[in-house]
């Protein structure tokens, strides 16, 4: 990976630090269909711990209780694993699109690395022009991927949350539209094209937090 976009991606380990929450943790997307699908697997466990109690019970007859208290507590920790995952996606629908654009944002960095390889492996006509706006581009999204994981979780962390802290949902839209260059069709316009979509969505997810604060603060107050 070349020096310009080391540190760009955003890590796991920082997903977690900067949201609270790791990815791991909601089911994506937050779906009635993803949420049954998932639901039927854990079934199919369950159906399976019982097939391991059933077994070694029938070999040590003797330690029956032993078996079924551990088998019993294995599917309820299979079933809370379940439903908890299942509550915390359908109430933080805001995170998991951001958990998304991160992944989307990524993307971009790996792409990027990949064709730093091809090019580095002697195919120079791959070569991205206007790299440094590139650059300059994914560093201005990772700033508000950052800004936008941390006003998620203050909002979710703190319901009574202040919405005169306007600065919060600073975005750099402005300039990231000035990077743009006017040859959409190169290759370096794609990508900085596809990065303005990305933020963007980065700044409809922050006013959607910042509306569902005022509408949460208005409701509080009857």
């Amino acid at each position: 990976m070349r020096a310009d976009i080391q540190g760009l991606e955003i890590t796991v380990g920082e997903l977690k630090r900067l949201s609270g929450a790791g990815p791991d943790r909601v089911y994506r997307p937050a779906s009635a269909t993803k949420f049954a699908r998932e639901a039927l697997k854990t079934v199919g466990l369950i159906v399976l711990v019982l097939i391991s109690c059933w077994l070694l019970v029938a070999i040590f007859p003797r330690a029956y209780l032993f078996w079924f208290a551990l088998h019993l507590a294995a599917i309820a920790g299979l079933i809370f694993e379940d439903a908890w995952k299942i509550w915390c996606s359908s109430q933080n629908k805001h995170l998991i699109n951001l958990f998304d654009d991160v992944d989307r944002y990524n993307g971009i960095i790996k792409a990027i690395e990949i064709n730093d390889k091809i090019e580095d492996a002697g195919n120079a006509e791959v070569k991205i022009g206007d790299r440094p706006k590139v650059i300059q581009a994914l560093q201005l999204i990772r700033d508000d991927l950052v800004r936008a994981l941390k006003t998620e979780r203050i909002l979710r962390e703190n319901k009574k949350f202040v919405a005169t802290n306007s600065e919060l949902f600073a975005n750099n839209l402005n300039a990231l539209n000035s990077l743009l260059i006017s040859d959409r069709a190169s290759k370096q316009g794609r990508l900085l094209n596809e990065a303005l979509q990305l933020a963007i969505r980065v700044q409809a997810e922050m006013e959607k937090l910042q509306h569902r604060n005022q509408a949460d603060r208005k409701n509080g107050e009857y």
